[in-house]
């Protein structure tokens, strides 16, 4: 849907509309927050049920799960989780599953970085009962879920995306929504865009290792990157924000990106592509998420790979 101007729902389209959130994290709670604001009526649900009391507590357009029959009736219901296996937990095992109390024609609505391999196994487990499933995963962490400007990349058939668009233009700007294909193609396409941030991270923490090692002040490394042919999202927020000033704050977590990475290895193997960097890539993450907590922020990774400070002199 590039090149479209970005547009909002109307109020009247959105006021009153239900829907279901399981997943009220980081990245969850200011995207259920943007629905419930512009008139959602939600039914949310979190692995913490003392966070979903809190959201419903906030939100006043909001009511906090009792068990999967509270999914009932919905016509959509969003995941924002950890992995496709949570997802699946929750939708076909968690209290009978919330598939269970869906009627045919509803739609899961996977926001989660998943594996595209278990998306398409959940889309065919519940095609049988008459459930739909669209595949959105997103970019943009916290600050752009919080303005509702996500970037969106959609996969699923085109009635079922079309179905979804106020849900999606809330969470994030249209102009920034690409439609990628069959279900499972936006999780291909997350998995890709994280592995290039991934491996982009890798070799900004090198050059930052080598010049630190020669003399130089990091700060200066980074102010360098970020003003010419070398920037990036990475050199000027996770670098330039985060790892310089010793913050270690970008809100997204280290297995997180480990996890996404390892997908589009996985991906790329199974599609017997030569993918050397891909690969090298997967392996230092993994080396990371062996050596600090995966619950860490992912700007901390290069800890596990260099004992040279990288914070500004």
């Amino acid at each position: 849907m590039t090149g479209q101007t970005p547009i909002r729902p109307d109020r009247a389209e959105t006021s009153g509309r239900k829907a279901g959130f399981v997943g009220l994290g980081n990245m969850g709670w200011p995207m259920a927050h943007n629905l419930v604001e512009a008139g959602f009526e939600l039914v949310v649900h979190d692995a913490s049920a003392e966070l979903a009391a809190r959201f419903a507590a906030e939100h006043p357009g909001a009511r906090a799960a009792t068990g999967a029959a509270s999914f009932g009736g919905l016509p959509v219901v969003v995941t924002m989780l950890p992995n496709g296996a949570i997802v699946r937990d929750v939708v076909l095992e968690w209290d009978g599953g919330i598939a269970s109390a869906l009627e045919p024609g509803a739609i899961v609505l996977d926001m989660s970085s998943s594996n595209p391999s278990d998306t398409v196994a959940l889309g065919a487990a519940l095609d049988g009962r008459g459930v739909r499933v669209v595949d959105a995963p997103v970019s943009g962490g916290v600050p752009r879920a919080t303005t509702g400007e996500l970037s969106i990349m959609v996969g699923g058939a085109d009635e079922d995306v079309a179905t979804v668009q106020p849900e999606l233009r809330l969470m994030g700007d249209v102009a920034r929504q690409y439609r990628t294909g069959a279900l499972g193609s936006g999780h291909v396409m997350k998995a890709l865009n994280n592995f290039v941030a991934a491996a982009t991270y890798c070799a900004t923490a090198e050059a930052l290792v080598v010049g630190k090692t020669f003399g130089l002040d990091t700060g200066v490394i980074v102010d360098t990157l970020n003003t010419s042919t070398g920037r990036s999202f990475v050199s000027d927020v996770v670098f330039g924000d985060n790892v310089v000033t010793g913050k270690y704050a970008t809100g997204f977590q280290l297995g997180l990106l480990a996890k996404d990475v390892h997908i589009a290895a996985d991906v790329a193997a199974s599609l017997g592509v030569s993918a050397p960097i891909t690969a090298l890539t997967d392996e230092r993450w993994a080396e990371s998420l062996s050596r600090i907590d995966g619950t860490a922020d992912h700007s901390a990774a290069h800890q596990a790979w260099s004992e040279v400070d990288l914070t500004r002199d």
